[in-house]
């Protein structure tokens, strides 16, 4: 069984299931994107999807109808293809506590998705994401995806690590492995029960092998597509685990346990 745990939704949606197949890939944890870049067509084109994206990761662009129309592209995207996508979906940050709960139940929770986010932040901004924590501990635990690499800084990973430990039953993913920060990340998550690591953009293959050998049972194989690829995130997972069990573990035992999956034979 093999569980990519962090991929976008992609244009059209049977793209995505042909790479899948090409790597062998039996399920993806799909996400919700604002942006398409895999439907430029020109460098330009590229370039405006790239500094759009630029600004979703420092939250300059995060609003309700933006998200809502990911939302709905997610959800549709997951209902069309039950037996190849769970759905983790998105949620504004920098909502009351109320408002959070709110969202998270009716756009969530109804719809049938298994967790919260990718949530990417600015500089010195974990703290809006406390009443998120708040409504997923109240919701037994609905794991929580965070986006780990540039532009949060160490100090923004230590803060997320404090947040991590105060809701102690609610998964955290800590998404991309810190990035330049893996080094100090891996220390960090290896203490912490409730963290967990995303190998996506891995910044060098050492992180990927320490994270395995330091983290073996949360530690999850994932390719960020469209920005990666599953079959070479899959071929570096083969190359670097210390073991063909926690090789398991890491391509898709660890994120099937924690969403309680059961992989169907695809029609």
């Amino acid at each position: 069984m093999i569980i990519d745990s962090h991929s976008h939704v992609i244009i059209p949606n049977n793209k995505h299931i042909e790479i899948m197949k090409d790597a062998n890939v039996d399920m993806t944890i799909l996400f919700s994107t604002l942006i398409h870049p895999e439907k430029s067509e020109s460098y330009d084109e590229f370039i405006e999807e790239m500094g759009m994206l630029q600004k979703i990761l420092n939250n300059q662009i995060n609003g309700k109808e933006a998200r809502e129309r990911s939302l709905q592209e997610l959800v549709d995207t997951v209902n069309r293809f039950p037996e190849r996508f769970i759905g983790f979906g998105p949620v504004p940050v920098g909502m009351s506590a109320q408002d959070t709960g709110e969202w998270i139940e009716s756009k969530i929770v109804k719809n049938n998705l298994k967790g919260l986010g990718e949530f990417t932040l600015g500089p010195n901004s974990i703290k809006l994401l406390q009443p998120v924590f708040e409504s997923a501990n109240e919701l037994n635990g609905l794991p929580i995806w965070i986006h780990t690499f540039s532009p949060l800084s160490i100090n923004d990973i230590k803060e997320l690590v404090e947040l991590t430990k105060q809701f102690s039953k609610v998964p955290v993913v800590f998404g991309h492995l810190g990035g330049l920060n893996w080094l100090e990340t891996i220390q960090m998550v290896k203490d912490i029960p409730n963290g967990y690591l995303d190998i996506s953009a891995f910044y060098t293959t050492f992180a990927l092998s320490l994270a395995m050998k330091e983290v073996p049972d949360r530690t999850m194989f994932s390719s960020d597509y469209p920005y990666g690829d599953p079959y070479l995130a899959i071929e570096a997972v083969k190359r670097y685990a210390p073991s063909k069990d926690i090789e398991r573990r890491v391509l898709g035992e660890t994120i099937a346990d924690l969403l309680n999956i059961t992989v169907p034979s695809p029609s």
